[in-house]
């Protein structure tokens, strides 16, 4: 009995601090989910449309998991997908679809877009928080390679970077060039090798090194002006100091 008290007691507690996205365009359905949810400690965030989810996103929301219906007003949930995951400026998220499309071709695109899980309606509001939450736990629980420089750390399996227990919010590319940094300290890296191998092509705009350098320290830098971390060598490139 002790046992699973501790074990239901944990995974109350380990939720306080996730945060989930719920974009279904059904007022009641949307309630609905959000109240099971926050019965389990997790907090939430509704959406009527995908439209102003993606404008969360694009101004720093990062929720740990996104519940998404397909059939949205405007642009739809398959549309949302696909302009998530080319936007270098919107972190990626874990995201779970919701919908009455049962089509295996449906379920097939959801997933080769970049869903993690695809579940049908009708549903029941404690299986699918139940899927949510183990969802968020093989989040948590995974075995993760990292490196720590400071007061962060960045999560190498999850494409995270946590500062403490805060999530750093981090598009897809500005990860990519931290990761490469990291991945390659104390040493200099010029724009070229790190254009080539961010990018990966050997041609191209590198001034794009510059401008994703600056976004990284200002996130990362108690003062951008005097950089602890990202070091410039002159004439060469950038260090990365760890």
């Amino acid at each position: 009995i002790i046992f699973f008290l501790n074990y239901y007691y944990n995974i109350f507690m380990n939720n306080e601090d996730k945060f989930v996205f719920v974009i279904e365009d059904e007022e009641s359905i949307s309630k609905l989910i959000c109240l099971y949810l926050s019965k389990s400690n997790i907090k939430t965030q509704a959406f009527y449309n995908a439209e102003e989810a993606v404008k969360e996103l694009k101004n720093g929301a990062n929720p740990d998991l996104i519940l998404l219906d397909l059939n949205l007003p405007g642009m739809s949930g398959f549309e949302f997908l696909e302009k998530i995951k080319k936007d270098d400026n919107i972190p990626q998220q874990s995201i779970m679809i919701l919908s009455a499309r049962d089509a295996d071709e449906d379920i097939i695109k959801g997933l080769n877009i970049g869903a993690n899980e695809f579940i049908t309606k009708p549903f029941s509001p404690s299986v699918l928080v139940a899927r949510i939450q183990a969802n968020l736990r093989r989040d948590a629980q995974s075995t993760e390679e990292t490196i720590s420089f400071g007061e962060y750390t960045i999560l190498l399996n999850s494409c995270v970077l946590k500062k403490g227990t805060e999530k750093i919010p981090l598009s897809t590319k500005e990860y990519e060039v931290l990761e490469f940094l990291a991945k390659n300290p104390n040493m200099s890296l010029s724009p070229e090798k790190i254009y080539s191998n961010v990018w990966k092509v050997q041609y191209g705009d590198i001034t794009a090194v510059a401008v994703y350098i600056q976004r990284l320290r200002k996130k990362i830098e108690k003062n951008p002006n005097e950089c602890e971390y990202i070091k410039t060598d002159f004439g060469k490139g950038y260090i990365f100091c760890i």
